[in-house]
């Protein structure tokens, strides 16, 4: 079979994006998903994503880590499949659109996406880190010298050895300014650092807040593949109004033989 594929990248996370609204991608098949994420074998990228059709909303996000397996939200992928419904005019500058972790709103401006993120209330405060749940779960740890830092390594320590099988996303984290970090992750699924994670940033930047490191409630974060920025609301420990805001553009469209 011939299948039409679109890659897109936000901050280098990238993506293998699908136009599934007519079910002719089959969602059982784990090795196929694989391949096509494998950067040696097929397409390459850091996930895979299908857009669906939704009855209530403008479409419907369906997330697959690079290993195949169904995955929890991811950040940048949900800004990808933003813009990826905007060049097919499935939608204009607004969309509300669902997703494993339930809906989310967006809102594109040239070529930034702003995108909703889900609400934040639990939040574990650890004596050299910070667990939170960002729509995927989020280990937060600060590191002096991140440059230099062996992140795969130490991100795979962690991943396995704190959170056992079910793992988390590890995110390293320098402080750069009083409103400003610099983050590099390890994401569970790919098993490796990525350029950039979206709900990795978003919780660095609550959790920096959450232990007093920062009082802005509009942050920068640096990642390997560009910059995003968080802002957000909180009252009551209640962390709402979560935006995550930054570049998604089309690589390139192409077909492959599955």
């Amino acid at each position: 079979m011939i299948l039409s594929f679109y890659k897109f990248q936000g901050t280098g996370n990238d993506f293998v994006i699908i136009d599934n609204r007519h079910s002719i991608f089959s969602k059982d098949d784990t090795k196929l998903m694989a391949f096509l994420c494998n950067r040696k074998f097929g397409i390459g990228a850091d996930g895979l994503i299908l857009l669906e059709n939704d009855p209530e909303f403008d479409f419907k996000m369906v997330y697959y880590n690079a290993d195949g397996r169904e995955s929890t939200m991811c950040g940048n992928g949900g800004r990808c499949i933003v813009a990826f419904a905007k060049y097919l005019n499935i939608i204009e500058e607004k969309v509300g659109f669902n997703a494993v972790d339930g809906y989310h709103t967006a809102i594109i401006s040239g070529e930034n996406v702003s995108l909703q993120m889900k609400d934040v209330a639990d939040i574990s405060v650890k004596p050299n880190s910070v667990f939170l749940d960002t729509g995927s779960p989020h280990h937060v740890q600060i590191i002096n010298n991140l440059k230099d830092f062996e992140v795969k390594t130490e991100g795979a320590k962690l991943r396995y050895g704190i959170y056992g099988k079910k793992g988390s996303n590890i995110n390293f984290v320098e402080q750069k300014s009083n409103s400003s970090f610099y983050v590099r992750t390890y994401e569970r699924g790919v098993e490796d650092e990525t350029l950039s994670c979206g709900t990795g940033v978003t919780a660095v930047a609550i959790a920096m807040h959450k232990t007093n490191k920062i009082q802005a409630k509009k942050v920068a974060i640096e990642t390997l593949g560009g910059t995003l920025q968080v802002e957000f609301e909180v009252k009551d420990n209640l962390y709402t109004n979560i935006f995550l805001t930054g570049p998604a553009k089309l690589v390139f469209k192409g077909e492959i033989n599955v």
